[in-house]
């Protein structure tokens, strides 16, 4: 299967755009590189040192999914599931593919990503669901989430409160470690089913395992598609092909190269799908936690067009020149219903009778990536036939493979978070000493 996407770097140059693009023999330094980088990547998946890049093949833990999601999907009109960071990003982005609100595929239930303490909004949900119809999945990789563990217990609470205790554990199901953790220690309480979390596998770079699979098997997705998909990508690695032609360290080279060389920043990720617009919070958390290490890192901003050609697009077109844009572009043209004539006449925007929502959307989305780079801004685009899982699958591959070339090439650990850890120790000493 070819990848199901293109990505075009052209405008990322000096060549194309000016001063703001990168030189042709730094790209080459990069590449070089990257090279080195892709073939680590292949000893790794050779020594199976790396589990996310076994997961596009794995098959045997589809069986357990599957069986937990299919007696979610007909037992429960509302799933909330709770967890923070990577436990929720990937499973909330693979979900949007529904399109509309979660859960609008028949034969789905309503899915509620609950990934924040805030009481107001969660009390909010809590108090609006029918707990009889209700199922709870918890992720947590570590088990010891103190977030995750809120949520939960809240939650618990309200089952106890309106369905019968031997009932509960019905409602219920755990994605965590199997080690001897608090999440554990309460499913066993419960009786509930657990699914293991592959503990070589960390949350950000989770989406294709159980993690983001369930919720996704749950909206009614077809999961063995989106691996498939992720597979066309992590192909292009294993193959043995020059960095050039793999796009994932292609783009690595452009980012670093653009960093180091050109002054970038930030880098800003806008596609033109409203299916797509989680993408952008999941690659903000992959990309920067990932990489911002050690005085080092680009900054992720999320953006979506159109709406953001309305909010953002004038800093990005006139403000510093400190950005990178990755815009993602789909065959829209045609689609949704034709504005009429008459009605177009009537506004004074006689170019857009007869034309589709979907041949506006196009031609901004294009029209964008043409402003910035004649701007001097550099810019790639990924083309995008096809919104679905394979095409979902894929990108997501692509940009955690980039995510951890790019690491290799500053120098960085792609898999940890230690200054996060701060944050959380002096949580955990606040409330211990009793304050806020």
């Amino acid at each position: 299967m070819n990848i199901p996407y293109t990505q075009d770097l052209t405008d990322c140059f000096a060549g194309e755009i000016g001063d703001g693009g990168l030189d042709p023999a730094a790209f080459d330094h990069y590449l070089g590189l990257s090279d080195k980088a892709l073939r680590r990547l292949r000893d790794a998946r050779a020594g199976k040192t790396m589990a996310l890049l076994d997961l596009p093949d794995r098959r045997g833990d589809i069986g357990p999914l599957r069986a937990v999601a299919d007696r979610f999907r007909t037992s429960f009109d509302d799933v909330v599931v709770l967890g923070t960071g990577g436990s929720s990003l990937g499973g909330q982005t693979l979900c949007s593919l529904a399109g509309g609100p979660f859960g609008l595929r028949p034969g789905a239930p309503r899915i509620h990503f609950m990934d924040n303490v805030d009481p107001h909004t969660f009390d909010a949900l809590k108090d609006g669901l029918t707990w009889i119809r209700t199922g709870i999945i918890a992720i947590s990789k570590s088990g010891s989430t103190a977030e995750t563990l809120v949520q939960f217990g809240v939650l618990l609470e309200a089952l106890r409160e309106n369905v019968t205790a031997e009932r509960i554990a019905d409602h219920v199901a755990v994605v965590t470690e199997a080690a001897d953790t608090p999440l554990t220690k309460i499913a066993r309480r419960l009786g509930c089913v657990t699914l293991d979390h592959d503990p070589d596998i960390g949350g950000r770079y989770s989406v294709l395992s159980v993690t983001g699979l369930l919720p996704a098997a749950i909206a009614g997705l077809d999961i063995e598609r989106l691996r498939e998909g992720a597979a066309t990508v992590l192909e292009t690695v294993l193959s043995g092909a020059a960095a050039a032609d793999v796009p994932p360290a292609a783009g690595a080279a452009v980012s670093i190269g653009l960093s180091q060389n050109a002054g970038i920043g930030l880098t800003i990720l806008m596609p033109y799908c409203d299916r797509l617009a989680d993408l952008g919070s999941w690659f903000s958390q992959l990309w920067a936690e990932s990489l911002g290490k050690q005085g080092g890192g680009t900054t992720p901003v999320r953006a979506l067009g159109t709406v953001d050609q309305h909010s953002q697009l004038q800093l990005y077109l006139d403000g510093p020149a400190d950005k990178m844009f990755s815009l993602i572009l789909s065959e829209t043209a045609g689609q949704g219903t034709a504005v009429p004539a008459d009605i177009a006449r009537i506004a004074g925007l006689s170019y857009l009778a007869d034309r589709t929502m979907g041949d506006l959307l196009a031609a901004e989305g294009r029209a964008t990536a043409e402003a910035l780079a004649n701007n001097g801004r550099p810019t790639r685009v990924f083309n995008v036939p096809v919104i679905d899982e394979t095409s979902m699958g894929a990108l997501m591959m692509h940009f955690m493979l980039e995510t951890i070339i790019t690491a290799d090439l500053i120098g960085v650990n792609a898999f940890d978070q230690p200054a996060v850890e701060e944050g959380k120790i002096l949580t955990r000493e606040y409330l211990a000493k009793g304050g806020p």
